[in-house]
């Protein structure tokens, strides 16, 4: 029995980069000989099994076969005869079917140290082709290590491309795709995975919504950057920049969906894109099951980033009624993080990624200045519930009028 470590931890190792997690490779054993040793079997569709003392993941070699459509069509096979290649040979990328024994000497038989030293993200084998959940996979990697400059493989890319061509991307599973999506929404580059996605035909498959920006114009003197496509994905990116919850980088994500659907002779200007865009979001999220949390962020940031970015111009009851319609007096916590996809939205554009964005301080202290205010019990003797109601707004809205007049006032 001999036993490796593989796939990421050893990836990561030689890049220099923190690992993650460890996962073992166990070859020339059968499941009884784990057990004996006190390890806990946990897989369900072949044999893994947990550490007693680190709890980390041991699986018996194994070899794979397609069988049926999708990520979940295989059958596999675990005998003491499965060689550590033949495991190896079963990954997705180069850079992920090394191995490393117990002397530290690396087994690396399809070359993955030298795809790691060209910065390439490499198939394995045409079995690649077998499992769809691998595009996915390569996009995430690909908004993970781009800052280190990887660049998915040409070859690779035409194989995911005959992959969406052959229908294979219909068949990935809801939970699945949003997994993978949440996780790429957490890289360092997350509009990278999308990127990815688009080069190979699956973005229009998978997220029709934002393929459907490509091609829509905006006004050159607000989007020097034009496309609605490459701004959406340029405002990704800034809320990555800006250390953004995955909330909030899903919001600036989808902010401006609606754009899709104005009519060609309106275009370049989209008036009442934001309501329209309310739609998209909920199919998409209801399609890819997207948690709660971020659905409502995207929707509140669709229907109001319009009037966060006029903030300085509205009118104290305006700025008010925005912060009574995005619930900010009980939840500022959700308040602040739309502020924050709104910023990336404004930054998300060519030539202003640095640009200031007092907007946001102004609203946090416009809703600190009228969440400050309190009828004493003096003066709430003898009125209604709705009376009590009206005095406080009166005193939130001359709150937020100092405040705007102090905004105004010189230095």
């Amino acid at each position: 029995m001999r036993v490796y470590l593989v796939g990421g931890a050893v990836r990561d190792r030689l890049l220099g980069v923190p690992v993650r997690e460890r996962d073992w490779v166990v070859v020339g054993a059968q499941p009884q000989e784990l057990e004996r040793a006190g390890y806990l079997p946990v897989g369900r569709e072949f044999p893994v099994f947990l550490h007693p003392q680190t709890h980390e993941e041991y699986a018996l070699a194994r070899r794979e076969r397609k069988v049926a459509p999708g990520y979940r069509g295989f059958t596999t096979q675990s005998s003491p005869e499965v060689t550590l290649e033949e495991d190896l040979q079963r990954r997705d990328l180069t850079i992920n079917a090394m191995a490393e024994g117990d002397d530290g000497h690396i087994v690396d038989p399809y070359g993955g140290q030298a795809d790691l030293a060209a910065r390439v993200l490499r198939h394995v084998s045409e079995a690649f082709v077998e499992d769809p959940v691998r595009i996915l996979r390569v996009a995430r990697f690909a908004a993970r290590y781009a800052d280190l400059g990887f660049r998915v493989a040409d070859e690779t890319v035409q194989l995911m491309q005959r992959m969406t061509r052959a229908g294979e991307v219909s068949a990935l599973v809801a939970e699945r795709v949003w997994q993978e999506t949440e996780r790429a929404l957490g890289e360092p580059r997350p509009e990278v995975f999308f990127e990815t996605l688009r080069a190979c035909g699956a973005l229009a498959v998978i997220f029709p919504e934002i393929e459907a920006l490509y091609g829509v114009p905006q006004p050159a003197r607000w989007h020097p950057e034009i496309d609605t496509g490459v701004h959406a994905l340029l405002a990704l990116r800034q809320a990555a920049q800006l250390g953004a919850s995955g909330a909030v980088r899903f919001a600036a994500l989808t902010h401006d969906l609606g754009k899709a659907r104005t009519p060609r002779e309106r275009w370049p200007s989209h008036h009442g894109h934001e309501d329209a865009g309310v739609p998209l979001i909920e199919a998409l999220s209801a399609r890819l099951k997207v948690p709660s949390a971020h659905r409502e962020l995207a929707l509140l940031t669709a229907r109001h980033h319009t009037l966060v970015h006029r903030a300085a111009e509205l009118k104290p009851a305006t700025v008010l009624t925005l912060l009574e319609n995005c619930d900010a007096f009980r939840r500022p916590e959700r308040f602040a993080e739309l502020l924050l996809a709104c910023e990336a939205d404004a930054r998300g554009r060519t030539g202003r990624e640095h640009e200031p964005y007092p907007q946001a301080a102004y609203l946090k202290t416009a809703l600190a200045a009228a969440a400050a205010v309190t009828l004493p019990e003096a003066e709430r003797r003898g009125l209604s519930g709705a009376a009590i109601g009206e005095q406080v707004r009166r005193r939130r809205l001359a709150a937020i009028s100092a405040v705007k007049d102090g905004a105004r006032a010189p230095p």
